[in-house]
């Protein structure tokens, strides 16, 4: 049997990353939902490494309500105390609030755009960028893109969402093609 490549970033028998990267990273997602899960779990990646928060990944769909945006949204002070003290989460109190700040925002923007995935999307005019890269070491930090998004997101008043972490999200959501070409995936993800 031939082994598969993937992106390099994956690792060795590492399952847990190895289904993220075949079946979810940069593969283009339009539900708002989902679109804010991967945001408030690409900010709170921000200091640690990714590998952290996918294990913990089912602990921030629990405490989080499934990431629905309204009940984000309506979290009181109380409640995010009582998540804080939850062992499944990064316990770092300005990104637990952060997630209600965000929902908010995104509520405001659902308003003035019709829906997140609208807004997030028009960034890049609505397709996915197709990226080829032969290595990871070509593949950038941050994009003129992922600033304007960052700037503007900041604008509107959300947090943990730096140019960097914006073009972890892009990636992450399909807004752009990071798979290095050799990978198997790249082709399926166009």
């Amino acid at each position: 049997m031939t082994k598969k490549i993937r992106c390099g970033w994956v690792g060795e028998n590492k399952p847990h990353y190895e289904d993220y990267h075949d079946h979810e990273w940069s593969r283009p997602v339009h539900d708002d939902q989902k679109l804010f899960e991967m945001l408030i779990l690409e900010g709170a990646q921000a200091g640690l490494n990714w590998e952290t928060i996918l294990k913990r990944r089912a602990g921030y769909q629990a405490v989080f309500k499934n990431f629905d945006i309204k009940k984000c949204a309506r979290l009181t002070d109380a409640q995010l105390e009582e998540i804080l003290q939850d062992e499944r989460i990064i316990r770092n109190r300005l990104k637990v609030f952060s997630v209600r700040k965000n929902a908010l925002a995104v509520l405001t923007i659902q308003k003035e755009f019709g829906s997140f995935d609208a807004y997030v999307w028009s960034f890049i005019g609505g397709k996915p960028r197709q990226n080829k890269w032969r290595s990871l070491s070509e593949v950038p930090a941050i994009t003129q893109e992922a600033e304007a998004l960052s700037k503007d997101l900041k604008k509107r008043g959300m947090s943990f969402v730096g140019p960097t972490i914006i073009y972890a999200y892009m990636q992450a959501i399909g807004m752009v093609n990071d798979h290095i070409t050799d990978c198997f995936c790249y082709k399926e993800s166009r």
